[in-house]
């Protein structure tokens, strides 16, 4: 099921402003739906405890409602703490009273006088909190009062707080299988009945407001669409049909898409790309993807993703344990067309192109073997010391390809080494770049998203690790710093243009219990782009 988010704009809905507070409560309680979503400060929870305040929006509220959040109170079931929620059901008296919500959900912002309890960070928690109370029952729609959450007055703040408030609703609602029929494999699997989030807010947000919904519902369009590639069985998400799934795209919006095949790909000269792909009996393909939003010949931003669509690690075989995740070692891939789904789908005014190379990694006779030396499309020469080594292969002839369009930036984004796992964990993706403007502005995303990044160093004196006897270079360094000398290993193919490499090994999915594809890092790439001027 797909949770349809929109806007609705009143005139006067300011809780901030003690005048309009009682009259933009009646307007919200007046609206029919399911739950309405209110916040309150510690402020609120305080002044309705002490019993003297003359206002405040849980005395106001309260005055409403006859008294029932005083007794949600007394009960105990109001808390001042930080993303503390209370539901209230709908009595008898509210009809008389003119409140046609069927419930109301309180939400608290905890102490908000210190700048940390107002950051980003602790708004998605209570987000989160919130969110948690609206599925898995019988709620199908919530009207979202976005004044009563805003823990800053920017309109930009407003905006953030919306896309990532739309980010977890739609990460929250995903379930595999649900919007496709094709990809149902569980019988028993059933949609969510929550499907429509509405945010209310008032004219001095109303454009921006707007906007965000527009952005986040894009978002996380794009997110589910990663994470439905990603979960699907490597015997049907082959290259083939990652093509084909790009393909299916441009039909539904205004993006152009190219694939190519060996053929075409034996032509471009991209050898280390192709002794990847020997050794599977599925065909490699090159999909190229497309968005001419912004002016005619305005330099594009470049995505590139790993499509490993199933890694066994070739001639250097795999431990057999969770071998079955090696099905995520596309999901650079899937978060690369994912985005380009969003930017599409948000009519983004930039040029932006996607480039996946994408095969399999198999053993068998015709497999490429440690030791072998391939020539790259840009004419270095490689030899693979271990051809689970294979995502950096594959990555270095699409680096190349890309100097064609003379990009203004080029981020490429795979699951290239459990290195990074070690680094890092499963909190940041790990980023590597030598532009500080682009470190930035990716680092500024990923917080505007809290799909987060770690810059790791790029310094020349690990270059050293990648000397060859035998070739330019070797497509290893050894254990030391794994994560590391694989990004200086792409470097090589980048020294033509403004590059940034996103390392997502344990970030792209889970395991375990929650196991499943995280749809990251489209959150990122998609506040990246809206920001770029």
């Amino acid at each position: 099921m797909t949770i349809q988010f929109t806007s609705k704009i009143f005139a006067q809905a300011d809780t901030n402003n003690p005048k309009q507070l009682k009259s933009s409560l009646v307007t919200m309680l007046s609206q029919g739906s399911d739950c309405l979503i209110l916040a309150y400060s510690k402020a609120d929870f305080d002044a309705l405890g002490a019993g003297k305040a003359k206002s405040g929006l849980l005395i106001e509220l309260d005055r409403l409602l006859g008294g029932a959040v005083s007794h949600a109170n007394l009960l105990g079931d109001l808390d001042a703490q930080a993303a503390s929620v209370c539901l209230l059901r709908a009595e008898k008296s509210w009809a008389a009273a003119g409140v046609k919500s069927k419930r109301i959900l309180l939400v608290s912002l905890g102490d908000i006088s210190t700048a940390s309890a107002r950051s980003l960070t602790a708004y998605s928690k209570i987000a989160r909190a919130a969110l948690k109370q609206l599925t898995g029952g019988s709620i199908q729609n919530a009207l979202w009062f976005i004044p009563s959450f805003a823990l800053g007055h920017r309109a930009d703040w407003i905006a953030e707080e919306v896309r990532l408030t739309i980010q977890y609703a739609g990460d929250q609602a995903y379930r595999f299988g649900v919007r496709q029929p094709a990809m149902k494999f569980k019988a028993k699997d059933k949609a969510d009945v929550f499907n429509q989030l509405i945010f209310a807010g008032n004219d001095a947000c109303a454009k921006e407001l707007k906007a965000a919904v527009a952005e986040g519902a894009a978002m996380v369009e794009g997110m589910h669409f990663a994470k439905d590639l990603g979960n699907l069985p490597p015997n049907i998400c082959t290259p083939t049909y990652l093509g084909k799934a790009a393909q299916g795209l441009s039909k539904k919006t205004d993006l152009k898409v190219e694939v190519l095949g060996r053929k075409q790909i034996e032509a471009l000269g991209m050898g280390s790309f192709l002794a990847v792909a020997q050794g599977s009996e599925t065909p490699p393909q090159f999909i190229v993807m497309r968005h001419q939003g912004g002016k005619a010949g305005e330099a594009p931003i470049v995505l590139v993703g790993k499509g490993i669509t199933f890694d066994t690690g070739g001639i250097s075989l795999k431990p057999g344990e969770a071998m079955d995740e090696m099905k995520y070692d596309m999901c650079g891939a899937a978060s690369v067309i994912g985005t380009m789904y969003a930017t599409a789908l948000m009519k983004l005014k930039k040029n932006v192109i996607a480039v996946i190379p994408t095969c399999e990694n198999m053993p068998s006779g015709r497999a490429a073997r440690p030791g072998d030396i391939v020539k790259s499309m840009s004419g270095q020469t490689i030899e693979i010391l271990n051809t689970d080594a294979e995502g950096r292969l594959i990555l270095c002839d699409a680096l190349t390809y890309v100097e064609r369009f003379k990009p203004k930036a080029v981020i490429d984004v795979a699951t290239l080494t459990g290195a990074c796992i070690i680094a890092l964990g499963h909190v940041h993706s790990g980023v590597f770049s030598d532009d500080e403007n682009l470190i930035n502005a990716l680092t500024k995303a990923g917080h505007a998203s809290l799909d987060t990044v770690w810059r790791l160093p790029l310094d020349a004196a690990y270059h050293e690790q990648l000397k060859s006897n035998f070739a330019d270079v070797a497509n290893i360094g050894g254990r030391p710093a794994g994560s590391v000398t694989a990004a200086c290993f792409l470097s090589r193919f980048t020294e033509k243009y403004k590059w940034a490499h996103l390392d997502i090994a344990g970030t792209a999915w889970k395991s375990g219990a929650a196991k499943g594809s995280t749809g990251r890092p489209v959150p990122l790439l998609v506040n990246y782009l809206l920001e770029q001027k």
